[in-house]
């Protein structure tokens, strides 16, 4: 038994092509996010060397991001 109505508007053509267009459209919206807020966080070697790091300690060891955000915090502000 099918829960909602998604799956029976997803199986319209036209509702379909239209929820895939959104799909794309949102994704798009959140890469140029990224990229703009990329630009605007990124502003020297210090920023970019703790988002290199933050980033892969994230992809290997999994932390709460906001132990991340704190020990950003806590970096960029003793190397000020």
């Amino acid at each position: 038994m099918q829960a909602g109505i998604g799956p029976k508007i997803r199986q319209s053509l036209t509702a379909g092509a239209f929820l895939d267009g959104v799909n794309v459209a949102s994704l798009s919206m959140m890469a140029f996010v990224i990229v703009e807020l990329g630009k605007a966080a990124l502003i020297d070697w210090t920023s970019l060397l703790i988002a290199v790091a933050s980033t892969l300690i994230l992809l290997r060891y999994r932390p709460n991001s906001a132990w991340l955000v704190l020990a950003g915090g806590v970096i960029g502000r003793g190397l000020r």
